[in-house]
């Protein structure tokens, strides 16, 4: 089988989000393979044992602007201090055991030597023998020398912790005050932005009022010198088919009298002759 399911496939899995055929392949891998099922199985631990862990409070990590490098608990330079002096008091310790190490106190004086016991130093005043101190004694000092390290390490830490939030307390007004002063110029920005956005817009919508009047002026103009041009052809057309009617009218009326003139001449020539026939039979009678 080719398939292998991706971490997102076995993320979804774990959480239950797969249904239907993705589901039985992702089943079928883990069946094939154990070693996944087995990292499987610790990964569904793993969030049992988160399930039961209770909510608690966690403080807003501080806000650095710039290039900024996470640091550790374990890199802080108090913490190493600590953890070297413990460190060397515990390799005392057992260089100690290995080496025989006595303890004495005497006389308000602690003395700590290594392999036998060196004959004190003679004083002034003869003082007793002080025995040896027991396994159980040296024990017991050394559980209170731990205790007080503890108790010294633990004030140091409180201290350290108190310093830390008074720290991330002081770099949070500080980063809230820079955001809020970051806000406050972005808003002035935005409405400078406005502003001019607006008084841009009123320019623009005043250019292009102007240039429609000036527009509808010009066609105004042109319909108008166009419309009386096509006046002036009109009364020229006009005038010409007035002057070609009155043309058309006095040739007629030339005709008409031309016309008349011959035929009066007609009657008046058939007048005279039927006159002179009457005139003539007369005489001859």
């Amino acid at each position: 089988m080719n398939y292998k399911p991706n971490e997102t496939e076995l993320m979804a899995f774990l959480y239950g989000e797969l249904e239907g055929a993705e589901k039985e392949q992702v089943e079928q891998y883990l069946v094939e393979h154990p070693e996944t099922r087995l990292e499987v199985e610790r990964l569904r631990q793993v969030r049992t044992m988160l399930s039961q862990v209770k909510d608690k409070e966690v403080i807003a990590p501080p806000i650095f602007v710039g290039n900024s490098k996470q640091h550790f608990l374990w890199q802080a330079p108090y913490f190493k201090t600590i953890i070297s002096v413990a460190a060397s008091l515990l390799l005392i310790l057992l260089v100690g055991r290995i080496s025989g190490m006595r303890i004495l106190y005497h006389n308000s004086e602690l003395r700590i030597s290594f392999g036998g016991m060196q004959e004190a130093k003679p004083t002034d005043a003869v003082q007793p023998a002080v025995a040896s101190l027991s396994e159980a004694e040296v024990q017991a000092m050394i559980n209170a020398s731990l205790n007080q390290n503890n108790t010294a390490m633990q004030s140091s830490w409180k201290e350290t912790q108190k310093q830390l939030d008074a720290s991330i307390t002081k770099n949070l007004a500080l980063s809230s005050g820079k955001i809020d002063k970051l806000m406050r110029e972005a808003s002035l920005a935005s409405q400078n932005e406005i502003r001019q956005f607006v008084s841009g817009l009123q320019t623009e919508n005043l250019k292009l009022v102007k240039n429609y009047f000036k527009l509808s002026g010009d066609e105004q103009k042109q319909y108008i010198e166009s419309l009386l041009v096509d006046f002036s052809k009109y009364l020229q057309q006009q005038r010409s088919d007035d002057l070609q009617l009155v043309q058309t009218r006095l040739n007629s009326l030339e005709q008409n009298t031309d016309v008349f003139k011959q035929e009066t001449e007609q009657i008046l020539s058939r007048i005279i002759t039927t006159v002179g026939d009457k005139n003539s039979t007369g005489t001859a009678n």
